[in-house]
């Protein structure tokens, strides 16, 4: 957190992911400590949401400004893609597979690797050259646009989506409104 002119604290980028992927984590956690299939059901739904909001404000404002400034930040940005897509296919067989399935659990341990992993990644080596790189205003702005993002993102997978900044700015508010509107309608717990 940094102190803007008035003393209020703001928050930086790198404290929002760091939050989302602690608060992801946890939320998995309790998908693991529950056998109460409709809860484990909602609490499934809401990470996948959470996951899929975090996933679209990084990939429409973060990774182009690591691509721009921070050193091989182009093979960076699409190591982390990469492993977008891979949860993103874990998300999608999640959905589809029921809560009292076996499979389930083994999706949710899946998952939760994979997203240590990729958050282990960013932590303790991305996040730490964002904050080397780029100036702490610029970081508190970052922070801002992707607080914006993650409202209008898309709260489901679609694995045929691509992971560019140019489709998530352009179409992916549409993509988020139909998801949220579906969700609303089918009742489907987002957070």
């Amino acid at each position: 957190m940094t102190e803007t002119a008035s003393g209020a604290q703001s928050t930086d980028v790198v404290d929002i992911l760091t939050a989302d992927h602690k608060d992801m984590l946890a939320l998995l956690g309790q998908i693991e400590g529950t056998a109460d299939e409709t809860q484990r059901r909602d609490l499934a739904d809401t990470v996948i949401a959470e996951v899929m909001r975090h996933a679209v404000a990084e990939e429409m404002y973060v990774y182009p400004v690591m691509e721009e400034h921070l050193p091989n930040g182009k093979e960076e940005v699409e190591h982390d893609k990469k492993e977008h897509d891979e949860i993103v296919q874990v998300m999608k067989r999640m959905e589809d597979v029921s809560a009292s399935d076996s499979r389930f659990m083994e999706l949710v341990r899946e998952l939760e690797a994979q997203l240590r992993h990729h958050a282990g990644d960013e932590e303790t080596e991305q996040f730490p050259k964002l904050r080397a790189n780029i100036p702490r205003e610029k970081l508190v702005e970052l922070g801002e646009k992707v607080e914006t993002a993650k409202k209008l993102a898309p709260t489901r997978p679609h694995p045929s989506a691509p992971h560019s900044e140019l489709f998530h700015k352009t179409l992916g508010p549409g993509v988020g409104l139909v998801d949220r509107l579906r969700d609303k309608l089918t009742g489907r717990h987002t957070g």
